[in-house]
């Protein structure tokens, strides 16, 4: 199986002071869909970053280790480079051009090499995959619900034709049904146009039914990967991610805290 993107021993310091990730390695593979779960303030966020690029307007950067896309260390490349390489980054918050239509969202997010025959096949593109984005295409992009505004933001992302799509956070603020519905759509993308996804996501339910491996990031270092179903019998997954029956007190949630090496 070959490998699209590679993080090797990545360390990220924001403002040349505070580690944000220590030492993170991990694999997307062509064609395949991973996720990165992990509680707030964990690292996915800067993790992906890294990746696309976006950490330097937020006083971020590589200070350590390799980021392999395409069998090239992308450390360095600006995010526009990064780009046009096939690196495509949906933002947390459903960022869109709230004062343009969808259409013109669209428009706006497809390269400047395309031709109009090629941007008009890509919008019908992600048309075929959000037809309530169609049915809406005349409306202000602030007027949008939630789910559409996600809906854009990943439609905007494909724009670009790329080889790997990252998505953070899509399920924030999202009612349960939209929620499934987005994420049915991000499993069909990566089977269908063969995108290789890499998902960060706290809410691990719906995440882990739709990846092929996963990662788990704690205060910025990886502490277990495996298989959606090996993740699933770890007994501090189910407790802490996939929200476990039992009861807990303080004394069990100060145990666990202690033992984070995650049982490995």
């Amino acid at each position: 199986m070959t490998t699209l993107l590679a993080l090797r021993n990545v360390e990220v310091v924001y403002d040349k002071v505070f580690l944000a990730i220590k030492g993170v390695s991990l694999e997307v593979p062509e064609g395949r869909s991973v996720a990165l779960l992990g509680a707030n303030g964990a690292g996915k966020s800067t993790t992906l970053k890294s990746v696309s690029g976006l950490l330097r307007p937020e006083r971020g950067e590589v200070t350590r280790g390799e980021v392999i896309f395409s069998d090239q260390n992308v450390v360095g490349l600006l995010p526009p480079v990064r780009v046009q390489m096939g690196i495509a980054q949906v933002l947390e918050g459903r960022r869109v051009f709230e004062h343009l239509n969808p259409e013109e969202n669209l428009i706006a997010a497809a390269p400047s090499r395309l031709d109009k025959k090629r941007t008009g096949q890509l919008i019908d593109s992600v048309y075929g995959y959000f037809p309530q984005l169609k049915a809406r295409r005349q409306s202000k992009a602030g007027y949008l619900s939630g789910g559409e505004q996600q809906m854009l933001a990943i439609g905007r992302a494909l724009m670009t034709e790329p080889k790997l799509l990252m998505l953070d956070e899509p399920s924030l603020g999202l009612a349960p049904i939209l929620v499934d519905e987005i994420f049915q759509i991000i499993r069909r993308i990566n089977l269908e146009e063969n995108v290789s996804i890499l998902l960060v996501e706290q809410n691990a339910v719906v995440a882990l039914e739709i990846v092929y491996y996963a990662y788990l990031i704690d205060n910025g270092r990886i502490v277990m990967d495996g298989t959606p179903e090996v993740l699933k019998e770890n007994p501090d997954i189910q407790e802490f991610y996939l929200g476990g029956k039992s009861k807990l007190d303080f004394h069990q949630v100060k145990h666990y805290r202690r033992r984070k090496r995650w049982l490995a």
